[in-house]
């Protein structure tokens, strides 16, 4: 058996800075400041290679739900493995393990979402459903109505097409814009964007943003509407609670299919097993990837609803699919960490007990420091927003880069959170336990602590 050799942390990051190109970094930092060097984790913690013991504050990428070091998920990817490690689901073939995980999703989604295809990854399902709202529409004589809406500071994927679906300006400005037929309309922070309306009353108006674009363009030309329920990597936003049922509205008076996009919020992060229940969304599509294997192996899914279903199946050859969509083993062990999440009662944990107490512990921590002016999330998700005035509700700038400067303290005091903006993001696992959540908050207020001082704030 090939083993990974342990080096010293110097000789893994001279290693690395010569043959690995790292996701959303700086080439130039890992050549002149080294990658951190996790070697291994348990529970919701994990250790780098000079031995030092690091809460992850985000589930690694917003998906290590169960926490690390579960052993049920390796052996039952040993047990997959050695029966049938690898076959695909093109030509009218299935293993039982893809048949049993579909069957166990419609389980789980909202009432109508009963048909599943699988994909490796967020973004490759998200790509999927473009291929499929287009195809839906065609099938239905109306092969006008391509282009989809999505939101600024949107993340639906890495893909040409995911990047083009989300609305993040430094991901459209690598390749000179999004491909056509794409559209952008705000997104619905509050806090930054509402000004003197109450939340509720802005809340209306962010989602009739989106009536104004598809009047824009045309409801014949428009397909789809994408969002998540809950704007993860554009920093936790949660919307008005007017917001969803109008954007719901919306779409049906207009025709228009609606999305939501699962992939972080998805597996108990709300405290429901979709955000979508959290919110009373009820989509067409639902992607949805990270959690369902607590990102232990690579999968997604596409849960078409029975409406969309019933017109594709009678369209002939469904032309599509990766070598990989519902792998065996990936299925295996998405259903052993859907087991764990159901038999150890994570959802209604997230919503009754520990989602609760890390949202009152962050908005405490909101209330008394100079520096935080808005604590908003849902569950396991969370975010503060860095400000110079709270009163005022003026956000730190770039210069200041506040957020930067909290996560690297945050850092380097044992604690992994995220930097989004000028806002600190934080999705722990959800078996984080309160005794955590505390040292995440010490650790936390340290930090934010150092950079009000260096602002001259505290």
């Amino acid at each position: 058996m090939t083993e990974i050799k342990m080096n010293s942390t110097a000789q893994w990051q001279a290693r690395d800075a010569r043959h690995h190109l790292h996701s959303f970094t700086d080439p130039g930092l890992i050549l002149e400041q080294g990658s951190r060097i996790i070697v291994r984790g348990e529970g919701s913690h994990v250790w780098d290679s000079d031995g030092r013991k690091i809460l992850d504050g985000m589930a690694g990428l917003w998906c290590v739900n169960i926490g690390y070091g579960r052993t049920e998920l390796s052996d039952a990817a040993k047990a997959q493995m050695d029966r049938l490690p690898y076959y695909n689901n093109h030509f009218q073939s299935a293993v039982p393990a893809m048949i049993e995980l579909a069957e166990r999703l419609a389980g789980l989604t909202p009432a109508g979402l009963d048909h599943f295809t699988f994909a490796n990854s967020g973004s490759e399902a998200n790509d999927v459903i473009v291929r499929l709202a287009r195809y839906y529409w065609k099938l239905l004589g109306k092969p006008g109505k391509r282009t989809i809406i999505s939101r600024t500071l949107a993340y639906h994927g890495s893909t040409v097409a995911g990047v083009s679906l989300g609305g993040m300006p430094a991901m459209h400005g690598m390749d000179n814009g999004t491909l056509p037929e794409f559209a952008h309309v705000e997104h619905p922070h509050w806090y930054v964007n509402g000004g003197d309306l109450a939340p509720a009353d802005y809340g209306l108006k962010a989602a009739r943003a989106i009536e104004e674009k598809i009047l824009e363009l045309g409801p014949d030309n428009v397909a789809a509407f994408i969002a998540e329920p809950v704007q993860g990597a554009g920093g936790v936003i949660v919307p008005p609670e007017t917001y969803w049922p109008e954007v719901q509205r919306i779409c049906r008076a207009y025709d228009v299919l609606l999305i939501a996009d699962e992939v972080i919020c998805g597996f108990g992060r709300t405290g429901a097993w979709f955000g979508s229940q959290t919110f009373g969304i009820e989509p067409d599509f639902m992607p949805m990837a990270k959690g369902i294997s607590s990102g232990y192996l690579p999968i997604a899914a596409v849960a078409l609803h029975d409406r969309i279903f019933d017109v594709i199946a009678k369209g002939g050859l469904w032309p599509h699919g990766y070598t990989y969509s519902g792998h065996p083993v990936s299925c295996a062990v998405a259903l052993a960490n859907i087991e764990i999440i159901a038999g150890e009662g994570l959802v209604e944990r997230v919503r009754d007990d520990i989602g609760p107490y890390f949202q009152a512990s962050l908005q405490a921590l909101a209330d008394r420091h100079p520096l935080v002016g808005e604590r908003r999330g849902v569950g396991l998700m969370a975010a503060l927003q860095l400000v110079r005035d709270k009163a005022t509700r003026t956000v730190c700038t770039m210069e200041d880069n506040a957020a930067i400067l909290t996560r690297e303290a945050c850092y380097a005091d044992g604690l992994i959170a995220r930097a989004v903006g000028q806002s600190m993001v934080l999705s722990p696992p959800l078996v984080i336990t309160r005794g955590e959540v505390d040292e995440l908050m010490e650790i936390l207020t340290r930090a934010l602590d150092g950079t009000a001082r260096t602002l001259g704030l505290m």
